[in-house]
């Protein structure tokens, strides 16, 4: 109990050690100040161990039959994914506070800025190992409040604007999760977890919310926790706040889009469980993670800011796990999690870099002409087109022949085989644009990419998916709950596939200076409607101004029925 325990208090420690002190021993301190938070990764990395070999770590200071439940509901339930996170976390918050106490160093407000950085890794800690809701919720709060404080820069008036923007828009997705917990806590009588889940599958309830419309407990419960994973993993409606967020120093952000942002994620694995015994929220996920995943990605194409573009890249993959979850293949989605983190971290620290060279050397970043005008070699087009196309009928033979994992008992697995499709063919079609290089190194690379994501994924299906969920029946309950019609799952793979096809025909021809002929007619309208939805996906579908058009028109009607109610004349 003691060695988890640590954990947590170790980036206390850290936090303590950077802001209490004379400014002389700034430096020194923060250099202090990284050990503590190495021992607590280390602590980590140790505790993942543990869970695995002997089970899951509960903690609780409280009596779980008791209203101290809801009072004081601190306590540590430390499962596989709970000690997963903690690791992820605590990796990835090292790197950044070793990298910000050199990136920062000239800031005058460095000690707040890494005693938040501490401190916000303790927050996450003790959210990810909650040992009930209420916890996870308060601790889900605090994150909340300081994504305002993360902003840093609050003399800078679009960065204050941001920062006010991200708190308000989180306080609206933050309300339907606490109005799901106490509809959970009303309907199951309990807030831990183990509990909870045992009594919604025990006892099912149905709400009538009118004669004729019926709707499980489970339901409305997810529905509305689901509203706050969309809030705080920048799902789409309620993804603004993060664009608006970038103007905060580079490592924050490699925090934020790193761990803050996967809390969507983990919290809906916490509950799958729960999740698990409501179709209609798994299809609603579905749909939202869908639509994020393709917006959040058109949208990063049509940024000219490296931040901006990173931005909408952490938007798009965000969706694209929250699709996972809605498909039932948590794992897969906790998979994708950590990958996506340690990216993305490393991308905004090296990101800092750029933007820091770019202010120096006007030339940074360069393009070279002649190389954007050479052509694709017919060897690695050839290459990556036959290797994509072949790649369906490579994962059915493996799959199936050598792993004897049917192929036909459900939708999951051939999820998972999709995913392995489009990985791989999203992966090869970038590599054909290393025009500087010989043709048979990329189509070495593109061979060697096809094997790694094979694997990797073949990895996540059999290895990954047993350690985090052990009961194959879960998982395969998971995947049945989320079934979709027969002929709309089709439809999403035909389409799928239909694109990744045509994706391929569209590079050979604008490789080769070739177009489809189009009636004049209908060129012009091709055109126009290219340039349209480039300058609407530049301009961010304009949600900036909707949201900003219907708060005024809230408060006029607000400031309307205010003056009705005191009797002002109009």
């Amino acid at each position: 109990m003691s060695f988890v325990l640590l954990i947590p208090l170790l980036l206390l420690a850290a936090a303590l050690i950077v802001l209490i002190g004379p400014d002389e021993t700034r430096d020194l301190r923060a250099k202090i100040a990284a050990y503590p938070i190495g021992a607590a990764c280390c602590g980590a990395i140790g505790t993942l161990y543990v869970v695995a070999v002997q089970g899951p770590i509960s903690i609780r200071f409280y009596d779980p039959g008791s209203m101290a439940a809801l009072i004081f509901p601190i306590g540590f339930y430390i499962d596989r994914l709970s000690a997963i996170m903690m690791t992820l976390i605590a990796g990835v918050s090292t790197l950044i506070f070793v990298y910000s106490t050199g990136y920062m160093y000239q800031d005058r407000h460095m000690r707040r800025y890494l005693a938040l950085i501490c401190f916000t890794d303790f927050v996450l800690i003790c959210m990810v190992s909650s040992a009930n809701l209420m916890m996870l919720f308060l601790f889900w709060q605090i994150l909340s409040y300081l994504l305002y404080l993360l902003a840093h820069n609050h003399e800078h008036t679009a960065t204050l604007k941001g920062a006010f923007n991200t708190f308000t828009l989180l306080r609206v997705a933050d309300a339907a999760f606490l109005a799901g917990i106490v509809l959970a806590y009303r309907v199951y009588g309990t807030l831990e977890f183990q509990e909870l889940f045992a009594r919604a599958t025990e006892s099912p309830v149905v709400f009538s919310l009118w004669p004729g419309l019926d709707i499980s407990a489970a339901t409305a419960v997810t529905l509305l926790i689901f509203v706050g994973a969309m809030g705080k993993s920048a799902q789409f409606p309620l993804h603004f706040w993060l664009p608006r967020s970038l103007y905060a120093p580079t490592p924050v952000h490699a925090l934020l889009h790193a761990g803050i942002i996967n809390a969507g994620g983990f919290l809906i694995n916490r509950l799958a469980p729960l999740f698990g015994l409501s179709s209609t929220t798994l299809h609603v996920a579905f749909v939202v993670g869908t639509l994020t995943a393709v917006l959040g990605a058109t949208m990063m194409l049509a940024q000219n800011d490296i931040k901006k573009t990173l931005g909408f890249s952490t938007i798009g993959q965000m969706g694209y796990m929250i699709m996972e979850c809605g498909l039932g293949a948590f794992s897969l989605a906790v998979f994708h999690l950590i990958a996506h983190g340690l990216f993305k971290a490393t991308v905004f620290l090296n990101c800092g870099n750029v933007i820091h060279k770019a202010r120096h050397e006007p030339h940074i970043p360069h393009v070279d002409q002649q190389e954007e005008e050479e052509n694709f070699s017919p060897l690695t087009w050839s290459t990556g087109f036959v290797t994509t196309l072949v790649i369906p009928l490579v994962i059915l033979l493996v799959t199936h022949g050598v792993l004897r994992i049917p192929l036909l008992e459900s939708q999951g697995t051939v999820i998972f085989l999709f995913f392995i499709w489009l990985t791989s063919s999203q992966a090869i079609l970038t590599l054909t644009r290393l025009r500087a290089i010989a043709s048979w190194k990329v189509s070495s690379a593109m061979l060697m990419t096809l094997l790694f994501v094979v694997f990797v994924y073949l990895f996540a299906v059999e290895s990954f998916t047993a350690f985090l969920y052990p009961n194959p029946a879960e998982v395969a309950s998971y995947f049945q709950a989320a079934d979709l019609p027969n002929w709309m799952f089709d439809g999403i793979v035909l389409m799928a596939t239909v694109m990744t096809v045509l994706s391929w025909c569209y590079l050979y021809m604008q490789a080769h200076g070739r177009t489809i002929w189009l009636p004049k007619w209908a060129a012009r309208w091709v055109e126009s409607g290219r340039n349209g939805l480039y300058v609407l996906f530049m301009n961010r579908l304009y949600a900036d101004e909707l949201y900003q058009l219907l708060g005024r028109t809230v408060m006029r009607i607000v400031h309307r029925f205010d003056k009705r109610e005191r009797g002002w004349s109009r």
